[in-house]
């Protein structure tokens, strides 16, 4: 039978349930060794099927065959690269040192060494582009192109992302600290590199790694323009973009503006503007998450030629803090050509851009990106994307998964998946037709699992 040639009834789940004798409390435990292949991850086989239904062909078709007799498959080497995390792993090295013999199970599917997948990594990096600033220096980008291709790829085959729909978009530029080879020091402190990371929803659709010293606003645009020609060229389009006051240029917003209806971006300080605010009248007071604030806005011309809407959002300082350059009150404001919507609703909105710290919380502690496996910041781009792969995939399997049959939530985080989920005991059983596995619970929805294929 070949790597994937099995159909999901080919596998069929048994559950056994085991009960225990009570014993007296003198009595002391009598202990059995015995050498069957059980297995404590048992909640990974169903994932890996997963995995290979949706994804295995879109990896395969994307990235190219990676060999054609002997060897592994790329598809395989991300499979085996997801059971990692999926199973509470830590770094790459662990699929190897751990994992193995576990995942190795499957009658069919097949796990490949840590050295594969670090040898795939190489495989699939492509060169740093170098960039000169104005002032001389360089600054090296990667755009890893084909792996991004292959995120939105991925996305689409899952169903998370869908052709001719609108999405909100957000991007955003992380540090990453690690003391590699080439990594640079940021304004931080520590050395690293700065991704930056484009956002739909609760998926990650797009990254370009960078120097850890290079200006956020430097050739952001040409990273942000990359990004919106990938998604259109998938068939998905931008409804609204949010971004920091990093992306608050001329060059910047125009092409923003270019690729979406409307963009929410935080404005710089805009101190000239100070007069003109201090002197509106008509503000209103609202309460935004237990915070009183008030709020206005004006047209301005913010650069030549171009007017746009400034929503402005105020907070009387207490005594302690007063300023006696900028008054009582704290100001700051969102650019945007929205003129329709109110402003409470325009902070509103702007401000759920605050929850998408929570990918990059998981990304670092769940998905390996504070391990990064490789001496190089254009190989260690292709494991940022990697992992992001992964991450989305999971998103994916818990929309798809009756979660509360676990004890989860579809927002639970990786760990708490490999406690409730992944972490049960498990056997497979060669019949004379077919494979079985026998799971070790008394949860019945994972016999459903195998059945219906997530739903």
């Amino acid at each position: 039978m070949g790597a994937r040639g099995y159909a999901m009834s080919d596998f069929s789940p048994t559950l056994v349930l085991q009960t225990s004798i009570a014993k007296s409390p003198n009595d002391m435990a009598n202990v059995q060794i015995k050498s069957e292949k059980l297995t404590p991850f048992g909640g990974i086989f169903p994932i890996m099927e997963q995995f290979d239904a949706l994804l295995a062909q879109t990896i395969d078709s994307t990235l190219g065959m990676r060999c054609k007799w002997y060897g592994y498959q790329y598809s395989e080497i991300l499979r085996s690269l997801m059971c990692v995390y999926l199973c509470g792993g830590s770094c790459v090295e662990d699929v190897t040192t751990h994992l193995m013999r576990h995942l190795s199970l499957h009658p069919s599917l097949r796990t490949c060494s840590a050295d594969t997948i670090l040898r795939a990594i190489e495989e699939l990096t492509c060169e740093n582009t170098a960039y000169q600033s104005a002032s001389g220096r360089v600054y090296d980008f990667n755009t890893a192109d084909k792996m991004n291709s292959l995120l939105i790829n991925a996305l689409l085959a899952t169903g998370q992302l869908k052709v001719g729909q609108e999405y909100d978009f957000d991007f955003d530029h992380q540090f990453i600290e690690t003391e590699k080879y080439d990594a640079k020091p940021t304004y931080k402190k520590f050395l690293g590199y700065s991704p930056g990371v484009a956002v739909i929803g609760d998926v990650i659709v797009g990254i370009e790694n960078r120097d850890g010293n290079t200006n956020v606003r430097f050739n952001q645009k040409e990273t942000l323009e990359r990004i919106f020609k990938r998604l259109e060229a998938s068939g998905v389009h931008v409804a609204r973009a949010r971004m920091d006051c990093g992306s608050c240029s001329e060059e910047i917003v125009g092409m923003v503006e270019a690729h979406c209806k409307h963009f929410y971006i935080r404005a710089n300080r805009c101190s000239s503007l100070y007069d003109t605010m201090s002197s509106l009248t008509d503000w209103q007071s609202v309460e935004i998450n237990g915070i009183e604030f008030e709020l206005n806005s004006i047209l301005v011309e913010k650069w030549k030629e171009k007017l746009y809407r400034l929503v402005i959002q105020r907070q009387r300082r207490t005594e302690r803090e007063l300023d006696i350059w900028e008054g009582e009150y704290t100001y700051r404001c969102i650019l945007t050509n929205d003129y329709e919507s109110s402003a409470r609703d325009v902070v509103e909105f702007y401000n759920l851009r605050g929850g998408k710290e929570r990918i990059f919380d998981d990304m670092n502690n769940g998905f390996g990106w504070s391990r990064l496996p490789k001496s190089f910041m254009s190989q260690n781009t292709v494991f940022l994307l990697m992992t992001a792969l992964i991450r989305n995939f999971y998103k994916a399997v818990m929309q798809r998964l009756e979660t509360q049959k676990f004890g989860l939530r579809a927002t639970s985080r990786v760990k708490t998946f490999v406690f409730k989920f992944v972490s049960v005991p498990a056997k497979w059983i060669k019949t004379s037709r077919r494979h079985v596995l026998n799971i070790y619970t008394d949860n019945h929805a994972y016999a459903r699992l195998f059945q219906t294929g997530f739903g």
